[in-house]
This record gives C-alpha cells, sequence and structure tokens, in this order.
C-alpha cells in the first residue's frame, strides 16, 4: 500500500428538496384545500476517523464527494425523501483544512470522532405551511434551500508515543526493526527512507507506538531533502529519540544539524523532550566511543546513551528511557481523552 498523508478534495452537500404546491380533489368534499408536503432536506456531508488506515491513498483516486439532494414534496401532505449523507473515512490523525492549507477546521485525534464539513440543504415548505384563516388557499411554496461546496484538504499526521530523528544513514530503520514488529527496508550500503514507518515497541510489559520519519538534511526545513515533508508526522510525539552515526567523523556537526532542523521547523518541535544516543557503537573501539560520546554529552549539555540497533546493545535501557517520559505525558492526554465526546 502506498504511503499517502495529503490529499486535496471536494465536496458538496445535498440541495433541499422543493415544496409541492397541491389542492385535495376528493369526491363528495366540497372544499378540498392545500395539501402540498414539504420537501425533504439535503444530504450532509462529514468526517470521521476510524481505526485501521494509516494513509490517504484512498483519496488520490476518488476526490469528489456530493451528497445526494432532498426529494422534492408530494401531494397529500407527503415529504420529500431526506437525501443520503456522505462520510469520508479518514485515518485517526487526520487534520482537516480549508482551502489555503493554513486555517484548521477540525484535527481528528480519536477513534469514532466525527465532524460535519457541509451541512445539507433544508427542504421548501409545501403550501400547506401557508395556510392561515385569511389564506385558506395559499398557492405557493418554497424552493429547497442549495448545499455548500468547498474544497478542503486532509493532512495525515501519525498518531505515535515516539519519533525518530537523524540524519539519513543514522540506523533509526534498524532501529525501529529490532525494538519493535516493523520491517523497515534495511541494507548493508547507504540509502534513506522514503515513507514513515510505524511499529509497536515493548519494554517491561507495556506498550508506545515509535514513528521513523525520513532522514533529515541540513535545509529540511525550507524544503530540501524529504524529511520536511514528514516532520509533521512527529509532531504529535511525546518525545523524540536522536540518533546520530557514532562512525561519523562530525559527529558534533551532525548533532547541531538535527537540532538546528527541528528548530526552524517550528511547530514546538524544537521545545519537545529528546533523548540523544550514540549508535553503531558496534563498530568503534572503546576509545573512539568514549572520545565522541563525551564530544556529544559536551554539545547536547545532557545524558548521551550507547546503543547498536544491528547488536542489540544498550536498547533496553533507551527503551525505558522513552517510556518514562511518555508516561509522564500520557496520564493529562488521557484525562483530556475521558471528558471528550464524538
Amino acid at each position: 500500500m502506498k504511503f499517502l498523508d495529503l490529499a486535496k478534495v471536494y465536496i458538496r452537500s445535498g440541495g433541499g428538496g422543493a415544496g409541492c404546491v397541491s389542492f385535495r380533489r376528493e369526491k363528495f368534499i366540497e372544499f378540498g384545500g392545500p395539501d402540498g408536503g414539504d420537501g425533504g432536506n439535503g444530504g450532509s456531508v462529514y468526517a470521521e476517523a476510524v481505526e485501521g488506515l494509516n494513509t490517504l491513498i484512498d483519496f488520490r483516486y476518488q476526490q469528489h464527494f456530493f451528497a445526494k439532494s432532498g426529494q422534492g414534496g408530494m401531494g397529500s401532505q407527503r415529504t420529500g425523501k431526506t437525501g443520503d449523507d456522505i462520510v469520508l473515512k479518514v485515518p485517526v490523525g487526520t487534520e482537516i483544512l480549508e482551502e489555503d492549507e493554513e486555517t484548521i477546521i477540525a484535527d481528528l485525534t480519536h477513534p469514532g470522532q466525527r465532524v460535519l464539513l457541509a451541512q445539507g440543504g433544508n427542504g421548501g415548505w409545501g403550501n400547506l405551511r401557508f395556510k392561515s384563516s385569511t389564506n385558506r388557499a395559499p398557492a405557493r411554496a418554497n424552493p429547497g434551500q442549495e448545499g455548500v461546496e468547498r474544497t478542503i484538504w486532509l493532512r495525515l499526521k501519525l498518531i505515535a508515543d515516539a519519533g525518530l530523528v537523524g540524519l539519513p544513514n543514522a540506523g533509526k530503520s534498524t532501529f525501529l526493526a529490532a525494538t519493535s514488529n516493523a520491517r523497515p527496508k534495511i541494507a548493508d550500503y547507504p540509502f534513506t527512507t522514503l515513507v514513515p514507518n510505524l511499529g509497536v515497541v515493548g519494554v517491561d510489559g507495556k506498550e508506545f507506538v515509535m514513528a521513523d520519519i525520513p532522514g533529515l538534511i541540513e535545509g529540511a526545513s525550507e524544503g530540501r531533502g524529504l524529511g520536511d515533508q514528514f516532520l509533521g508526522h512527529v509532531e504529535r510525539c511525546a518525545v523524540l529519540l536522536h540518533l546520530v552515526d557514532g562512525t561519523s567523523s562530525t559527529i558534533t556537526k551532525d548533532y547541531r544539524t538535527i537540532v538546528a532542523e527541528l528548530d526552524a521547523y517550528g511547530g514546538s518541535l524544537g521545545d519537545k523532550p529528546r533523548i540523544l544516543a550514540i549508535n553503531k557503537i558496534d563498530a568503534l573501539d572503546s576509545k573512539t566511543l568514549s572520545t565522541r560520546r563525551r564530544a556529544l554529552e559536551k554539545a547536547s549539555g545532557g545524558k548521551v546513551y550507547a546503543i547498536s540497533g544491528a547488536a542489540g546493545l544498550g536498547l533496553q535501557e533507551v527503551l525505558r528511557a522513552l517510556m518514562s517520559e511518555i508516561e509522564a505525558r500520557r496520564a493529562p492526554a488521557e484525562k483530556d481523552q475521558g471528558q471528550w465526546r464524538p
């Protein structure tokens, strides 16, 4: 399945059916009077977050969603049929934006959460509604209200507890494969991940979701490379795991490059809790590891974990640190979610 996290769609709610002008024509009833029914309401367009989806690829092949209009009213006081609603099924974590791609209409972060995007038009009144003591035979009816037509954008931001960031070939995919059920592409030659990957990580009987996004390069926040297209997927993460390639000869520069890009991107990414780890320690001797680890500690001003995704070294300690940060932020989030109602 291809990954798609941005889609443009066109929606239109149904118009209301017209009211009916009708008069009773019954035998032995001298003055029949009006009996025109109301038109039916038009169908509305909704968006609903559902589980089991992790891409917007369906909206590449269908971009137009038009709800049906209501049926016109009929004689004998019969109301027209209401038009069917349309529900756009989107992954959890989807933002719905106006056509300008900036104004947020809704942010669907919970399964079952639903938002009205276009209200169906009201049905018109039939002539029976206009009957009064002074107008016993009204010959007028209202037309139905027109539907709403608009263009919207769907933008997916994956729901993950922890996010992996780093330069290309820092070992993010290897780490994700070693600690979770995800199976991203891994090879013994340099290449970068092209789409985000999600994996469920287990540690000490607890689980959390980790996202691996394509590697960042210098200038990513300005549109260079692929990473800037996917930084939005780690905006929702409680904590970031910053992996630095221990075999690099410019290890402190590599670290500062990623930090600068996170700060430049905005969206509070630069302020998120970060855990720093030097990766690929199985390819380093003890002296080189010690030197480069001290250099990273000096540059970051905090603790640096030493790990190897390929050899499985030091992984549990890092996972416990991530779990600790996630749990510290889950309690307030779960309390807020308990107050939410679809």
